[in-house]
């Protein structure tokens, strides 16, 4: 069993499907992005570059999609707490996935990278 699927079997349920059904949101959105596991969670690459990331709040209890560069995202709904570089984007489990502010976030991510 590989390390991601670990990752993903060891959280509970309602965490477990959220970042599953995000998994997949996020591979479909461009075929230059891969998923690895680095610092013992999933990162999404794209073209080798890490550019976002799941996670749970340690003080919320929620899973979230951290973006590598945040701090280039205007979004008040997202938070960037203690981090310099990053934000990250808070995901209900008992609700449907917010698609269109997570298809924006990953599209404002898709775009920086591609003309670095």
């Amino acid at each position: 069993m590989s390390g991601l699927t670990e990752f993903y079997l060891k959280q509970e349920d309602s965490v477990k499907e959220t970042m599953l059904a995000l998994r997949d949101f996020v591979l479909k959105q461009d075929t230059n992005i891969t998923h690895e596991l680095k610092y013992g969670m999933p990162f999404f690459c794209y073209k080798g570059k890490m550019f976002c990331y799941f996670w749970t709040h340690k003080l919320y209890k929620q899973p979230y999609i951290g973006f590598v560069e945040g701090k280039l995202f205007e979004e008040p709904f997202m938070l960037q707490e203690k981090r310099s570089r990053m934000k990250i984007f808070l995901i209900d489990p008992n609700v449907d996935l917010p698609i269109e502010r997570i298809e924006l976030l990953v599209q404002k991510a898709l775009n920086f990278y591609s003309t670095i």
